[in-house]
């Protein structure tokens, strides 16, 4: 896992709509990044939705959620529109094959994806926070929230 107070590595992957969406755009905001095992998965699919469910919670904190995951942009295309997915960016760590989630050290080489982590990135591009959740487990979305509204930014 990345270290906290390093500098976040920046990043440019297509969203599902095939946008290119870099972190370095979002300097001065909040980023939090969700690594996702893999779309169509069940917790994976309510990891999301509690993203695109809290949007508005997070933009009220400054912050921008992100979803990230190994899979193609056509898959989290056709994954975002069967959720509903209006507002959140989900990213697309495809190729080469997780690149970002090996910089953050997150990647799971055995297994071909990423481990389901909670990233924060502060205002100027450090990471404050990160947490690995086991893949059976939905991250919960309060923990995060509680953190932006404290603006505790600690490693657990």
């Amino acid at each position: 896992m990345i270290e906290l107070g390093t500098k976040a590595p920046d990043f440019s992957l297509k969203n599902q709509s095939d946008k290119t969406i870099k972190l370095s755009d979002y300097h001065g905001k909040l980023v939090m990044l969700s690594f996702h095992p893999l779309a169509w998965t069940s917790v994976c699919a309510d990891q999301m939705k509690a993203l695109e469910i809290n949007f508005s919670k997070f933009e009220t904190a400054n912050t921008i959620p992100l979803g990230i995951s190994v899979d193609s942009v056509a898959s989290k295309k056709a994954w975002a529109d069967t959720l509903g997915i209006n507002k959140l960016n989900l990213l697309s760590d495809f190729w080469p094959h997780g690149g970002v989630s090996q910089e953050y050290d997150v990647f799971r080489k055995n297994d071909g994806f990423s481990e389901r982590a909670n990233i924060l990135v502060n205002e100027m591009g450090q990471v404050v926070f990160a947490k690995v959740y086991p893949l059976p487990e939905l991250p919960d979305i309060e923990e995060i929230l509680n953190i932006l509204g404290n603006q505790q930014f600690t490693i657990q």
